[in-house]
């Protein structure tokens, strides 16, 4: 990837992490109670929150690469939350998906709404034919998200997760491109 991809919806705009989305990274990120199933400890500063975005660019530049978008309001330029496919095997045609959005932005479809033109962008632009996911089992509002998406939970890693000084099980899902073509997702 060369450019970064900016992708658009009605209501918001995708594009890259950048250094001066630092200190909004910094208040979703650094949320340990909203951040308790996003499967890393919550960030303390904002160099932490600096090291994060690099992180993301890097991504772009790996032999396992993928990419992170900033998800923003059309009308706004703050970033609200951010996801992303990671985790690319390009023999395999595969990603990971990961996601995570603002409290105060949470149960408006935003992450709905950013994760269909990523998914869209992932099958048609990196020819994906899985997109996977791992969720903790208690986090109700994404296992109910990644079904409305079409995933499907394939099993249980058990201990796969390590943060908040503990191993954590996390439920594998997946959709693979010939669901997302045939499926109606609203």
């Amino acid at each position: 990837m060369v450019d970064f991809p900016v992708l658009e919806t009605s209501r918001l705009t995708l594009r890259e992490v950048v250094e001066s989305d630092a200190a909004h990274i910094l208040r979703i990120h650094g949320d340990a109670e909203h951040m308790r199933w996003f499967g890393s400890d919550p960030i303390r500063d904002l160099d932490g929150a600096s090291k994060l975005v690099a992180l993301f660019a890097s991504w772009r530049k790996e032999p396992v690469s993928g990419a992170r978008w900033a998800v923003t309001l059309r009308d706004q330029t703050g970033l609200i939350g951010t996801c992303g496919l990671f985790r690319w095997n390009r023999n395999w045609r595969s990603c990971t998906v990961g996601y995570e959005i603002a409290p105060a932005h949470q149960g408006r479809g935003y992450v709905k709404e950013a994760l269909k033109a990523i998914l869209t962008w992932g099958f048609r632009e990196m020819q994906l034919n899985r997109i996977e996911a791992q969720v903790h089992p208690d986090n109700t509002a994404s296992l109910a998200l990644l079904a409305a998406l079409g995933f499907l939970q394939e099993g249980r890693q058990r201990e796969a997760g390590y943060w908040a000084d503990r191993h954590h099980d996390l439920l594998q899902y997946a959709l693979l491109n010939a669901q997302w073509r045939t499926a109606n997702v609203d």
